[in-house]
């Protein structure tokens, strides 16, 4: 199984980014999507989730969005109104089952892709 992240880059404050995040690989089913992201001497934190429930993090709630496509194995990150303090590498996550034998669900990360907020 394969996390793709694509869509990170350098913007200014005040400005917006798009993340996308392919799965692919032996999938049966995903239960859970979503992002992390880790700033410089800090941990690795979620920034939002969506499985059963949509989750985010209090500190993008109102500016980030999360969505997924179930069809595509995709899920976006929609973020607007970026700071400073977002710059971080931001992670794709998923909670999957690669077959329909397999009894529990793994979790799959991405390479990370870097969000640089900055005038």
């Amino acid at each position: 199984v394969q996390l793709v992240e694509s869509g990170g880059g350098l913007v200014q404050p005040g400005g917006s980014l798009r993340l996308s995040c392919a799965a692919s690989g032996s999938i049966f089913s995903i239960s859970v999507m979503g992002w992390y992201r880790q700033a410089p001497g800090e941990q690795r934190e979620l920034v939002a989730s969506s499985g059963g429930s949509i989750n985010y993090a209090d500190s993008v709630k109102g500016r980030f969005t999360i969505s997924r496509d179930n069809a595509r194995n995709t899920v976006y990150l929609q973020m607007n109104s970026l700071k400073p303090e977002d710059t971080a590498v931001y992670y794709c996550t998923a909670v999957l089952r690669s077959s329909s034998s397999q009894t529990y669900q793994y979790r799959y990360w991405g390479q990370g892709t870097q969000v640089t907020v900055s005038s």
